[in-house]
């Protein structure tokens, strides 16, 4: 796992230090679609953060799939956003390595492997 890889819908700049690389889907130029950014993200072995639940669902049909972690939970004011992500990120930052996909809630964490 060399960092993780945020979908469109996410902010381009964090406001927290996370222990890996974040890198925004806008490197790969305009509203990239699905498969852009999911092979993306196998090729550099980057982990997709992303509120689309499509890449959750594509994770079951790939052999080979990158880690995905969903964030499940509404729109936020970007400042909630970002204290609510620095709050939880240790743990995601954790249990990404032993499993494949994570479930943000406001209230809770699941885990996948």
């Amino acid at each position: 796992m060399n960092g993780f890889l945020f979908d469109e819908n996410l902010p381009i700049k964090i406001q927290f230090t996370p222990s890996l690389p974040i890198i925004h889907v806008s490197i790969l130029g305009d509203s990239p679609n699905d498969s852009q950014i999911w092979e993306y993200a196998k090729e550099k072995e980057l982990v997709i953060v992303t509120k689309d639940a499509d890449f959750s669902d594509r994770l079951m049909v790939d052999l080979f799939p990158p880690k995905i972690v969903h964030l499940r939970f509404g729109n936020m004011r970007k400042r909630e956003f970002h204290l609510f992500l620095a709050q939880v990120w240790p743990e995601i930052e954790m249990l990404v390595i032993d499993h494949k996909l994570i479930n943000v809630y406001l209230d809770q964490i699941e885990a996948f492997r």
